[in-house]
């Protein structure tokens, strides 16, 4: 009830106002926190000379964004450049043996970066998991799969496997992790798609082709096999009018953001506050919560660049990967929070809504959401901080589905049904506002540390009651409503644009 219901042009006014506003002063808050910050002691190692000539420091906490365009820029350039060019002489050519090409300089790309070793050793797992898909079990391939990925995410198999890389190098843990992970999980998809379907008799050359595809090889994201082999089996592919400019804005659009980060790092240092307790217990109340909200908007701004390069060169090759995961200034819902698209429309297919059904019982939604999650602590890797975040983002997950079938109860329905549309809309939004501060505290917990986490806590909720809490409460309830607002417009454009195409 209220889904579809406009709330009037005045008050939705004011929501942005006060959400402008008070983002404003939050980060005018964090700004003379990292300038007062900036030759602390413990700001030495994350804090380095960056604009010079302007006496700006930067803030280099995160290694991965930072070895991703620095030292290995020309690196991943070359790589990604060299795919683009060879991609479209063959499409050119012979458009027929596209996908071998990928599959032949991905997997030259990776012995030439991990070593000949590694690529040997990918490739025993793939034919594993092809041998499993042999015998039509799909519990058999999955099992496998997973005990193939625990082999990279646990001790000593691990150490073992990791041996096979040649050379030492930064990223060396990086990409290990990444290449093997992923590989693993298109090798399972693989198998499950040769089970679920035993009259397409797909063979090992079309797995090889699936896994060594490079812009997808090390970080992803995942496509399922059953859609990348259709795609990728095109002989003559045709690219829809218009994609090109669309393609070529996605690319500006990442070169921006990449930009607009190095600018945003000169002058916030919101990674590296957090690990001085001390100082950010000294934040007013403002900047803390600002600084909560703005690491979790860092994490996904860092998965939609890497993942917009990557899919710029994708739907270069004529593919439709998985879009980039949507923003958490977007959430409010444990359902939509996901960093990681590819994964999450993974698991969905062969685990959660394998189990769960319609995710409308709360037994079946409790052992669906209870077994995806510990295959994403796998994926993760087993340890103390990833178990405390899959249990309370396992938690969250079935706390709506409670609520929701609490409303749904008698009296509950009764006095929503009593309510106007509209105020019914503002009463699923402040459920909303709340909803999204679960989501950040519990992701917190992963992005950052559990100190920090009980820190922002106790904080907002314990030692700045009631007044910082109602306050941080209506600024997100402000954004949920406009969250709502921008969804409805959305509905009712996609609703006006289906009419447009129904046959008179």
């Amino acid at each position: 009830m209220g889904i579809k219901t406009a709330l009037p042009a005045a008050e939705l006014g004011l929501y942005s106002l006060v959400l402008s506003g008070a983002l404003a002063y939050a980060g005018r808050g964090l700004l003379e926190a990292s300038q007062d910050g900036a030759h602390r002691k413990s700001f030495r190692e994350s804090v380095r000379p960056g604009w010079e000539y302007i006496g700006r420091k930067m803030d280099v906490a995160d290694f991965e964004w930072v070895m991703w365009f620095t030292s290995f820029r020309n690196i991943i350039v070359f790589a990604l450049s060299g795919h683009v060019l060879f991609a479209k002489l063959c499409t050119m050519v012979a458009p027929q043996l596209r996908s071998w090409v990928y599959a032949v300089y991905g997997a030259l790309a990776v012995a030439g970066t991990m070593g000949p070793w590694y690529l040997l050793l990918l490739l025993g797992h793939c034919v594993g998991l092809y041998v499993a898909s042999l015998l039509g079990q799909s519990w058999l391939c999955l099992g496998l799969g997973l005990a193939s990925l625990a082999s990279f995410k646990m001790d000593p198999l691990i150490s073992w496997q990791s041996g096979f890389v040649t050379g030492t190098f930064d990223l060396r843990e990086v990409l290990f992790h990444g290449g093997s992970g992923f590989t693993v999980l298109r090798c399972t998809s693989f198998a499950l798609e040769s089970c679920a379907h035993p009259d397409r008799r797909y063979s090992l050359a079309d797995l090889l082709k699936y896994n060594f595809y490079l812009p997808f090889f090390f970080f992803g994201p995942i496509m399922t096999f059953d859609r990348f082999h259709t795609q990728v089996s095109q002989a003559e592919p045709v690219r829809p009018e218009g994609e090109l400019w669309s393609i070529r804005a996605q690319a500006g659009l990442s070169v921006v953001a990449i930009m607009a980060v190095d600018i945003f790092f000169h002058f916030f240092y919101i990674l590296t506050i957090p690990g001085d307790l001390k100082f950010v217990n000294r934040l007013p109340d403002s900047a803390l919560a600002g600084l909560a909200y703005s690491n979790l908007v860092y994490d996904w701004v860092k998965a939609a660049v890497l993942f917009g390069v990557v899919n710029t060169v994708a739907r270069l090759d004529h593919l439709d990967p998985p879009r980039p995961p949507k923003c958490i200034t977007a959430l409010y819902v444990f359902g939509e929070t996901h960093f990681d698209r590819g994964i999450n429309d993974w698991l969905c297919k062969y685990v959660y809504d394998h189990i769960g059904g319609e995710h409308s019982q709360v037994i079946p939604e409790l052992g669906a959401s209870v077994a995806t999650f510990a295959i994403t602590t796998l994926w993760l890797g087993p340890c103390d901080i990833v178990y405390l975040w899959s249990f309370l983002n396992c938690f969250g997950l079935n706390f709506e589905l409670w609520v929701q079938k609490l409303a749904e109860w008698g009296p509950l329905a009764r006095t929503e049904a009593s309510l106007s549309e509209q105020m019914s809309r503002r009463v699923r939004a402040l459920f909303g506002a709340m909803n999204f501060w679960a989501i950040i505290m519990y992701n917190l917990v992963s992005l950052n540390s559990v100190e920090f986490t009980e820190l922002v806590a106790r904080r907002l909720l314990l030692k700045g009651f009631p007044q910082t809490t109602l306050a941080v409460l209506f600024v997100t309830y402000c954004g949920v409503q406009l969250v709502k607002e921008r969804e409805r417009t959305l509905a009712l454009e996609e609703e006006q644009k289906q009419d447009k195409e129904k046959p008179e």
